[in-house]
């Protein structure tokens, strides 16, 4: 067998060299380019709220899950996750104040709620209302203030809103002055929109809903709803609709929703524990994004164990 001319052994090794080193920029800086070979532009840094549950019940505690991440079918790079014990929660709870009268006993259960969060979470206390929210604690580390200010909703029909979501966006725009981390929200409301007649009562035609998710998924904040019949008797008929708004609403924001039929729940006490779990096994995941175009990004997220389970946020809008 003849041996290889010098120049053809050069050109050789100076291929594989380029390879290694066109492999080495892709691990290290993240692909600029889709699986689809189509180039998508510079990667960007995107967050999102991912909650782990354990079906194992002795597993209850925090611990390293790895995750296969990937964004319009791509597989992404994973940048950071903060943790409870490196990121405190921010939590914003929302009452809504044209519930039936019966969520009142509710409001102490609330308070203790928030004074049992663990030291270091900032918790913001609000009321959704006929054209504004009614902010009666700002993000606050002292706990103790956040749940004295916790009051027991009005519970009259003349005090809700066309729909609750406008007011949600608006409490959504109070987590802007907070540090990245973790973020939940839990809303206290019935869900219906009947802002543009009542066929925006139903998730996929209103408008504000879809607004609502979309703001809670840019700052990667989990909404946990609670569903609480209307005082207005009016509005009962619509009552299965605000179920599934509220439903959407934390499915595509990586939140829970908690509702008992359609009537009160009794207590709000097992909602609140789940909750609770839920976010104390939240982590805060950065990954680099290789499609920093506009529009909508899917998001899909799988454990390697086969005994977690996972909830995140449908996708993003940038």
């Amino acid at each position: 067998m003849m041996a290889k001319p010098i120049h053809t052994m050069i050109m050789d090794q100076f291929k594989r060299f380029a390879f290694a080193v066109s492999l080495g920029v892709f691990m290290l800086g993240g692909s600029a380019f889709a699986q689809d070979g189509k180039q998508r532009g510079a990667p960007k840094p995107v967050t999102v709220p991912i909650s782990l549950r354990f079906r194992d019940t002795s597993s209850a505690e925090m611990r390293s899950v790895d995750l296969i991440v990937r964004e319009d079918g791509d597989l992404q790079q994973e940048v950071s996750r903060r943790r409870p014990f490196d990121s405190p929660m921010t939590l914003a709870i929302l009452f809504q104040d044209d519930l039936v009268s019966s969520v009142a006993v509710e409001s102490k259960n609330m308070a203790s709620f928030i004074r049992e969060q663990p030291g270091g979470s900032r918790v913001m206390v609000a009321y959704i209302r006929p054209g504004s929210l009614e902010v009666r604690k700002k993000f606050t580390n002292e706990l103790d203030k956040a749940a004295e200010s916790v009051r027991v909703p009005l519970g009259l029909a003349s005090a809700g809103a066309y729909n609750p979501y406008v007011e949600i966006i608006e409490g959504l725009k109070r987590f802007d002055s907070q540090p990245m981390g973790r973020r939940a929200m839990i809303v206290i409301s019935d869900g219906i929109d009947v802002a543009r007649g009542t066929d925006s009562s139903s998730p996929s035609q209103s408008l504000d809903l879809q607004r609502a998710i979309t703001e809670a998924q840019r700052r990667a904040v989990a909404i946990y709803s609670i569903f609480v019949p209307p005082a207005a008797p009016s509005l009962q008929p619509f009552t299965l609709n605000g179920q599934s708004c509220l439903q959407r609403l934390s499915d595509e924001t990586g939140g829970r929703a908690f509702f008992q039929g359609t009537a009160a729940p009794v207590s709000f006490d097992p909602f609140l524990r789940e909750i609770n779990q839920l976010m104390s096994l939240q982590l805060a995941y950065t990954y680099l994004s290789t499609h920093p175009g506009k529009g909508f990004h899917k998001l899909d997220v799988k454990p390697l164990e086969g005994n977690v389970e996972i909830r995140h946020p449908a996708g993003y809008t940038r």
